[in-house]
Protein backbone atom coordinates (compact mmCIF):
# COMPACT_ATOMS: atom_id res chain seq x y z
CA UNK A 1 0.00 0.00 0.00
CA UNK A 2 1.76 3.48 -0.62
CA UNK A 3 2.18 5.97 1.50
CA UNK A 4 -0.29 8.19 0.24
CA UNK A 5 -3.31 5.32 0.68
CA UNK A 6 -1.87 4.45 4.16
CA UNK A 7 -2.36 7.88 4.69
CA UNK A 8 -5.91 7.76 3.84
CA UNK A 9 -6.80 4.82 6.20
CA UNK A 10 -4.69 6.00 8.96
CA UNK A 11 -6.47 6.09 12.73
CA UNK A 12 -5.93 9.10 14.75
CA UNK A 13 -2.61 10.09 13.48
CA UNK A 14 -2.84 14.22 11.87
CA UNK A 15 -0.28 15.95 9.98
CA UNK A 16 -1.89 19.28 10.66
CA UNK A 17 -0.46 21.00 13.47
CA UNK A 18 -2.98 23.88 13.84
CA UNK A 19 -7.07 23.86 13.49
CA UNK A 20 -8.21 22.77 10.41
CA UNK A 21 -11.01 20.43 8.28
CA UNK A 22 -9.44 18.19 5.47
CA UNK A 23 -11.42 16.08 2.81
CA UNK A 24 -9.64 13.46 1.38
CA UNK A 25 -10.50 10.32 -0.42
CA UNK A 26 -9.55 7.21 -2.83
CA UNK A 27 -11.44 6.87 -6.09
CA UNK A 28 -10.47 2.67 -7.34
CA UNK A 29 -12.09 0.66 -10.36
CA UNK A 30 -11.05 -1.60 -12.79
CA UNK A 31 -12.24 -4.83 -14.45
CA UNK A 32 -12.25 -8.40 -13.85
CA UNK A 33 -12.04 -11.75 -15.20
CA UNK A 34 -12.42 -14.35 -13.23
CA UNK A 35 -13.33 -18.28 -13.39
CA UNK A 36 -15.57 -21.13 -11.37
CA UNK A 37 -17.27 -18.29 -9.77
CA UNK A 38 -20.91 -19.07 -7.62
CA UNK A 39 -23.77 -17.69 -9.41
CA UNK A 40 -27.52 -18.20 -8.01
CA UNK A 41 -29.49 -21.28 -9.65
CA UNK A 42 -26.55 -22.55 -12.04
CA UNK A 43 -22.99 -24.03 -11.15
CA UNK A 44 -21.14 -20.35 -11.79
CA UNK A 45 -18.72 -19.91 -14.31
CA UNK A 46 -16.13 -17.68 -15.85
CA UNK A 47 -17.67 -13.57 -15.39
CA UNK A 48 -16.44 -10.60 -16.58
CA UNK A 49 -17.25 -7.17 -14.13
CA UNK A 50 -16.43 -4.08 -13.26
CA UNK A 51 -15.49 -3.58 -9.43
CA UNK A 52 -14.88 -0.70 -6.98
CA UNK A 53 -12.11 -1.15 -4.97
CA UNK A 54 -9.51 -3.34 -6.12
CA UNK A 55 -6.04 -2.09 -4.40
CA UNK A 56 -7.68 0.35 -2.02
CA UNK A 57 -11.45 0.84 -0.94
CA UNK A 58 -12.96 3.50 -2.75
CA UNK A 59 -14.15 6.40 -0.25
CA UNK A 60 -14.27 9.97 0.88
CA UNK A 61 -14.01 11.51 4.36
CA UNK A 62 -13.33 14.54 6.39
CA UNK A 63 -10.81 14.70 9.09
CA UNK A 64 -10.96 18.06 11.52
CA UNK A 65 -8.14 19.05 13.94
CA UNK A 66 -8.36 21.70 16.63
CA UNK A 67 -5.79 23.21 18.51
CA UNK A 68 -7.13 23.41 22.63
CA UNK A 69 -3.39 24.49 23.89
CA UNK A 70 -1.13 23.10 25.79
CA UNK A 71 -0.22 20.45 23.42
CA UNK A 72 -3.86 19.06 23.51
CA UNK A 73 -6.03 19.28 19.80
CA UNK A 74 -9.64 17.90 19.16
CA UNK A 75 -9.84 15.60 16.47
CA UNK A 76 -12.77 13.58 14.23
CA UNK A 77 -12.87 11.58 11.24
CA UNK A 78 -15.96 10.89 9.30
CA UNK A 79 -15.02 8.40 6.60
CA UNK A 80 -17.66 7.09 3.45
CA UNK A 81 -16.90 4.01 1.86
CA UNK A 82 -18.93 3.32 -1.43
CA UNK A 83 -19.03 1.45 -4.61
CA UNK A 84 -17.99 3.20 -7.35
CA UNK A 85 -19.60 1.00 -9.82
CA UNK A 86 -22.93 1.54 -8.06
CA UNK A 87 -22.83 4.85 -6.36
CA UNK A 88 -23.94 2.71 -3.18
CA UNK A 89 -22.48 2.95 0.27
CA UNK A 90 -20.00 0.26 1.62
CA UNK A 91 -19.81 -1.53 5.10
CA UNK A 92 -23.69 -2.75 5.58
CA UNK A 93 -24.79 0.08 3.73
CA UNK A 94 -23.59 2.44 6.71
CA UNK A 95 -23.45 6.41 5.80
CA UNK A 96 -19.71 6.72 7.51
CA UNK A 97 -19.02 3.14 7.78
CA UNK A 98 -15.33 3.12 7.30
CA UNK A 99 -14.77 5.30 10.11
CA UNK A 100 -16.76 7.65 12.64
CA UNK A 101 -14.77 9.09 15.66
CA UNK A 102 -14.22 11.95 17.58
CA UNK A 103 -11.43 12.47 20.22
CA UNK A 104 -8.38 13.75 22.06
CA UNK A 105 -5.01 14.02 21.05
CA UNK A 106 -1.79 15.12 22.93
CA UNK A 107 1.97 14.03 23.60
CA UNK A 108 0.01 11.11 25.18
CA UNK A 109 -1.32 9.96 22.02
CA UNK A 110 -4.97 9.89 21.29
CA UNK A 111 -8.38 8.61 23.07
CA UNK A 112 -11.51 8.62 20.24
CA UNK A 113 -14.80 7.60 20.13
CA UNK A 114 -16.75 5.96 17.28
CA UNK A 115 -16.98 3.09 14.67
CA UNK A 116 -13.39 2.45 14.44
CA UNK A 117 -10.21 0.38 13.19
CA UNK A 118 -9.49 -2.99 15.01
CA UNK A 119 -5.81 -3.55 15.95
CA UNK A 120 -5.23 -5.79 13.29
CA UNK A 121 -6.29 -3.29 10.36
CA UNK A 122 -4.39 -0.87 12.10
CA UNK A 123 -1.13 -2.16 12.07
CA UNK A 124 -1.23 -5.13 9.66
CA UNK A 125 -0.98 -3.03 5.96
CA UNK A 126 2.61 -2.67 6.74
CA UNK A 127 3.12 -6.55 6.49
CA UNK A 128 0.74 -7.70 4.13
CA UNK A 129 2.78 -7.53 0.64
CA UNK A 130 -1.02 -6.32 -0.87
CA UNK A 131 -1.28 -3.73 2.22
CA UNK A 132 -4.74 -5.84 3.08
CA UNK A 133 -6.41 -4.42 -0.07
CA UNK A 134 -10.17 -5.28 -0.60
CA UNK A 135 -9.08 -7.82 -3.07
CA UNK A 136 -6.51 -10.61 -3.94
CA UNK A 137 -5.06 -9.66 -0.43
CA UNK A 138 -4.72 -11.02 3.13
CA UNK A 139 -8.62 -9.27 3.76
CA UNK A 140 -9.59 -12.53 1.68
CA UNK A 141 -7.71 -15.34 3.21
CA UNK A 142 -9.50 -13.46 6.36
CA UNK A 143 -11.57 -10.48 6.47
CA UNK A 144 -11.01 -9.51 10.03
CA UNK A 145 -8.08 -7.95 8.87
CA UNK A 146 -9.75 -5.51 7.69
CA UNK A 147 -12.67 -5.52 10.80
CA UNK A 148 -13.94 -2.18 12.12
CA UNK A 149 -16.20 -2.29 15.37
CA UNK A 150 -19.03 0.02 16.31
CA UNK A 151 -19.25 1.54 20.09
CA UNK A 152 -15.46 1.58 20.05
CA UNK A 153 -13.32 3.35 22.57
CA UNK A 154 -9.26 3.33 20.87
CA UNK A 155 -6.31 4.29 22.41
CA UNK A 156 -3.59 4.94 19.60
CA UNK A 157 0.00 6.07 20.60
CA UNK A 158 3.38 6.62 18.72
CA UNK A 159 6.64 6.86 20.54
CA UNK A 160 9.58 7.33 17.79
CA UNK A 161 9.28 4.03 16.35
CA UNK A 162 7.28 2.23 18.57
CA UNK A 163 3.59 2.43 18.06
CA UNK A 164 0.75 1.20 20.63
CA UNK A 165 -3.40 0.67 19.60
CA UNK A 166 -6.39 -0.78 21.78
CA UNK A 167 -9.31 -0.86 21.54
CA UNK A 168 -12.36 -1.85 23.30
CA UNK A 169 -16.07 -1.97 21.57
CA UNK A 170 -19.44 -2.58 23.90
CA UNK A 171 -20.86 -4.02 20.28
CA UNK A 172 -19.30 -4.32 17.44
CA UNK A 173 -21.61 -4.40 15.15
CA UNK A 174 -25.19 -1.97 15.32
CA UNK A 175 -27.09 -3.49 12.59
CA UNK A 176 -27.52 -6.95 14.38
CA UNK A 177 -30.88 -7.13 16.21
CA UNK A 178 -30.31 -7.22 19.44
CA UNK A 179 -26.56 -8.02 19.08
CA UNK A 180 -24.88 -5.18 20.17
CA UNK A 181 -24.77 -3.30 23.80
CA UNK A 182 -27.56 -5.89 24.87
CA UNK A 183 -29.07 -4.55 28.81
CA UNK A 184 -28.36 -7.53 31.26
CA UNK A 185 -25.82 -9.07 28.29
CA UNK A 186 -23.15 -7.41 28.31
CA UNK A 187 -21.00 -10.00 26.56
CA UNK A 188 -22.93 -9.95 23.57
CA UNK A 189 -21.16 -8.48 20.08
CA UNK A 190 -17.89 -7.50 22.73
CA UNK A 191 -14.52 -6.57 20.53
CA UNK A 192 -11.72 -5.92 22.39
CA UNK A 193 -7.75 -5.64 20.63
CA UNK A 194 -4.04 -4.60 21.47
CA UNK A 195 -1.49 -4.12 19.04
CA UNK A 196 2.47 -2.89 19.09
CA UNK A 197 4.35 -2.34 16.13
CA UNK A 198 8.47 -1.40 16.22
CA UNK A 199 10.07 0.17 13.28
CA UNK A 200 13.80 0.80 12.93
CA UNK A 201 15.72 1.19 9.60
CA UNK A 202 14.58 -0.85 7.08
CA UNK A 203 12.81 -3.24 9.72
CA UNK A 204 9.09 -3.28 11.01
CA UNK A 205 7.85 -5.92 13.20
CA UNK A 206 4.77 -5.71 15.04
CA UNK A 207 1.92 -8.26 16.80
CA UNK A 208 -1.83 -8.03 17.30
CA UNK A 209 -4.67 -9.95 19.14
CA UNK A 210 -8.88 -9.73 18.98
CA UNK A 211 -11.32 -11.19 20.25
CA UNK A 212 -15.07 -10.70 19.48
CA UNK A 213 -18.49 -12.46 20.84
CA UNK A 214 -21.21 -14.06 19.50
CA UNK A 215 -23.76 -11.45 18.43
CA UNK A 216 -26.60 -13.10 20.32
CA UNK A 217 -27.46 -13.76 23.31
CA UNK A 218 -27.56 -17.06 22.84
CA UNK A 219 -24.36 -17.09 21.65
CA UNK A 220 -22.56 -14.08 23.75
CA UNK A 221 -20.11 -17.03 25.57
CA UNK A 222 -18.53 -18.07 22.62
CA UNK A 223 -15.56 -16.33 21.22
CA UNK A 224 -13.72 -15.89 18.16
CA UNK A 225 -9.75 -15.36 19.02
CA UNK A 226 -7.23 -14.40 17.06
CA UNK A 227 -3.12 -13.44 16.96
CA UNK A 228 -0.84 -12.36 14.72
CA UNK A 229 2.51 -11.58 14.16
CA UNK A 230 4.31 -9.75 11.03
CA UNK A 231 7.41 -7.99 9.50
CA UNK A 232 8.87 -6.50 6.27
CA UNK A 233 12.57 -5.61 5.77
CA UNK A 234 13.18 -2.54 3.35
CA UNK A 235 16.65 -2.67 1.33
CA UNK A 236 17.07 -0.70 -1.35
CA UNK A 237 14.55 -0.92 -3.93
CA UNK A 238 13.36 -4.49 -2.52
CA UNK A 239 10.85 -4.92 0.22
CA UNK A 240 10.22 -8.69 1.92
CA UNK A 241 7.37 -9.51 3.92
CA UNK A 242 5.98 -12.43 6.61
CA UNK A 243 3.04 -12.94 8.38
CA UNK A 244 1.40 -15.45 10.36
CA UNK A 245 -2.01 -15.45 11.48
CA UNK A 246 -3.43 -17.91 14.55
CA UNK A 247 -7.45 -18.21 15.11
CA UNK A 248 -10.13 -20.35 17.83
CA UNK A 249 -13.44 -19.73 17.04
CA UNK A 250 -15.46 -21.20 19.14
CA UNK A 251 -18.92 -20.97 17.20
CA UNK A 252 -19.74 -17.72 17.14
CA UNK A 253 -21.75 -17.92 13.61
CA UNK A 254 -24.26 -20.26 15.22
CA UNK A 255 -25.29 -22.39 18.21
CA UNK A 256 -24.73 -25.54 16.29
CA UNK A 257 -21.47 -24.88 14.51
CA UNK A 258 -18.12 -26.50 15.35
CA UNK A 259 -15.35 -25.26 16.94
CA UNK A 260 -12.99 -23.83 13.98
CA UNK A 261 -8.96 -23.70 14.53
CA UNK A 262 -6.61 -22.51 11.78
CA UNK A 263 -3.65 -20.85 10.88
CA UNK A 264 -2.33 -18.93 7.98
CA UNK A 265 0.99 -17.94 7.00
CA UNK A 266 2.14 -15.52 4.25
CA UNK A 267 5.17 -13.94 2.51
CA UNK A 268 6.16 -11.82 -0.61
CA UNK A 269 8.27 -9.32 -1.52
CA UNK A 270 8.21 -5.94 -3.73
CA UNK A 271 10.81 -4.23 -6.18
CA UNK A 272 10.88 -0.93 -7.57
CA UNK A 273 12.40 -1.65 -11.38
CA UNK A 274 11.78 2.56 -11.80
CA UNK A 275 10.14 5.17 -9.80
CA UNK A 276 7.42 5.01 -11.23
CA UNK A 277 6.12 1.54 -11.60
CA UNK A 278 6.58 -1.53 -8.72
CA UNK A 279 6.41 -5.09 -9.23
CA UNK A 280 4.55 -7.28 -6.17
CA UNK A 281 4.07 -10.78 -5.35
CA UNK A 282 2.48 -12.88 -2.35
CA UNK A 283 1.58 -16.06 -1.36
CA UNK A 284 -0.99 -17.12 1.31
CA UNK A 285 -1.12 -20.94 2.45
CA UNK A 286 -4.55 -21.45 5.39
CA UNK A 287 -4.02 -24.56 7.61
CA UNK A 288 -7.57 -25.67 8.81
CA UNK A 289 -7.54 -28.18 11.68
CA UNK A 290 -9.18 -31.12 10.91
CA UNK A 291 -9.70 -30.58 7.49
CA UNK A 292 -7.56 -31.43 4.25
CA UNK A 293 -9.60 -28.25 2.66
CA UNK A 294 -5.96 -26.17 2.95
CA UNK A 295 -5.97 -23.46 -0.12
CA UNK A 296 -3.25 -21.59 -1.49
CA UNK A 297 -3.59 -18.24 -2.88
CA UNK A 298 -1.03 -16.30 -5.17
CA UNK A 299 -0.98 -13.06 -6.39
CA UNK A 300 1.19 -11.04 -8.94
CA UNK A 301 0.60 -7.39 -8.70
CA UNK A 302 1.80 -4.51 -10.93
CA UNK A 303 1.58 -0.98 -10.24
CA UNK A 304 2.08 2.15 -12.63
CA UNK A 305 2.21 5.39 -11.12
CA UNK A 306 1.01 8.31 -13.85
CA UNK A 307 1.64 10.93 -10.89
CA UNK A 308 1.82 11.30 -7.54
CA UNK A 309 -1.97 10.82 -6.87
CA UNK A 310 -3.07 8.51 -10.16
CA UNK A 311 -1.80 5.01 -10.95
CA UNK A 312 -2.52 2.03 -12.90
CA UNK A 313 -2.23 -1.53 -11.90
CA UNK A 314 -2.68 -5.33 -12.77
CA UNK A 315 -3.40 -7.85 -10.11
CA UNK A 316 -3.39 -11.83 -11.56
CA UNK A 317 -4.64 -14.28 -8.57
CA UNK A 318 -5.05 -17.82 -9.01
CA UNK A 319 -6.55 -20.33 -5.79
CA UNK A 320 -5.55 -23.85 -5.47
CA UNK A 321 -8.76 -24.87 -3.73
CA UNK A 322 -9.15 -28.85 -2.44
CA UNK A 323 -11.38 -31.01 -0.11
CA UNK A 324 -14.52 -28.66 -0.11
CA UNK A 325 -12.34 -25.66 0.35
CA UNK A 326 -13.71 -22.32 -1.54
CA UNK A 327 -11.77 -19.61 -1.16
CA UNK A 328 -11.93 -17.07 -3.93
CA UNK A 329 -9.69 -14.29 -4.98
CA UNK A 330 -12.37 -12.02 -3.36
CA UNK A 331 -13.03 -13.69 0.15
CA UNK A 332 -14.02 -16.81 1.38
CA UNK A 333 -16.86 -18.95 -0.57
CA UNK A 334 -16.08 -16.57 -4.08
CA UNK A 335 -15.13 -19.87 -5.30
CA UNK A 336 -17.04 -23.11 -6.24
CA UNK A 337 -16.42 -25.91 -3.78
CA UNK A 338 -13.22 -27.62 -4.50
CA UNK A 339 -12.36 -25.58 -7.73
CA UNK A 340 -9.18 -23.93 -8.16
CA UNK A 341 -9.93 -20.14 -9.58
CA UNK A 342 -7.88 -17.97 -11.61
CA UNK A 343 -8.57 -14.24 -12.19
CA UNK A 344 -7.13 -10.86 -13.13
CA UNK A 345 -8.26 -7.31 -12.88
CA UNK A 346 -6.76 -3.86 -14.69
CA UNK A 347 -7.59 -0.87 -12.81
CA UNK A 348 -6.96 2.59 -11.96
CA UNK A 349 -6.84 4.33 -8.39
CA UNK A 350 -7.05 8.49 -7.91
CA UNK A 351 -6.18 9.73 -4.34
CA UNK A 352 -7.58 13.39 -3.68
Amino acid sequence: MTAAAAAAASGATFAQTTSGVTLYGIVDAGVEVINHTPATGSAGGTVTRLNSGNLSGSRWGVRGVEDLGGGLKGIFVLESGFDIDTGLSGQGNRLFGRQSYVGLQGDFGAVTFGRQQNALYDLFGAYDPMGVGPRYSLNNVDAQFNGRADNAIKYTGKFGGLTATGFYSFGRDATVSNGSEVPGANKVGRNYGAGLSYAVGGLSIGGAYDQYQGASVALQDRSAKRAALGAAFAFGDAKVFAGYRWLRDDGTASTTAAVQRSNVYWTGASYKFTPAFQLTGAAYYTDTKNSGGDPWMFVLSGDYSLSKRTDAYLNIGYVKNKDGSSLGLNGAGTALVGANQTGATIGVRHRF
